[in-house]
């Protein structure tokens, strides 16, 4: 069974457009939602997937098991059951061993810019760039799950 382990921050600059690498637009609903784990369906450039996550464990791992979908039957998923949804472009950078990519959200959490730090065993934080703010990983309002039901739009009053 996978699993990631992933940071999570606010990003409070530009600087790390000069590192991208890859671009994806990506469109996202969920079909569940609890305590314990969330059921994902992802459209993202032409291909699409079935995610079970579980909510956070020790620390900052994730259980992760990702399933490939036919895009027709991801649409009709998203359609039909999804509660909330999520729309954003994912930067990934150029930053190895680590993966780190940028979310830059759009519709109801428009204004929101996280930058995501994964990898594939527990690591200690990074040094940052001077781009990055504060670190939201323990914040479950800034999981995209949470995003879909209550977006960052709706947090302003």
């Amino acid at each position: 069974m996978g699993a990631e382990f992933e940071r999570k921050f606010l990003v409070t600059g530009d600087g790390w457009r000069s590192e991208v690498i890859k671009t994806a637009e990506i469109g996202q609903g969920y079909l569940a939602v609890t305590d314990r784990a969330s059921i994902r369906v992802r459209i993202s450039d032409g291909s699409a997937t079935l995610t079970v996550k579980s909510q956070q464990m020790d620390g900052i791992r994730r259980i992760e098991v990702e399933a490939e979908l036919v895009q027709e039957d991801a649409q009709q998923l998203l359609s039909e059951l999804a509660t909330g949804s999520v729309e954003k472009t994912r930067y990934t950078l150029d930053r190895a061993p680590q993966t780190w990519t940028i979310d830059v959200f759009h519709g109801l959490n428009g204004g929101l810019v996280l930058l995501e730090v994964e990898d594939v065993r527990d690591f200690e934080t990074p040094v940052l760039p001077d781009w990055v703010g504060a670190d939201v990983t323990s914040d479950s309002r800034y999981l995209n799950a949470s995003l879909s039901a209550s977006p960052f739009t709706s947090w302003r009053s």
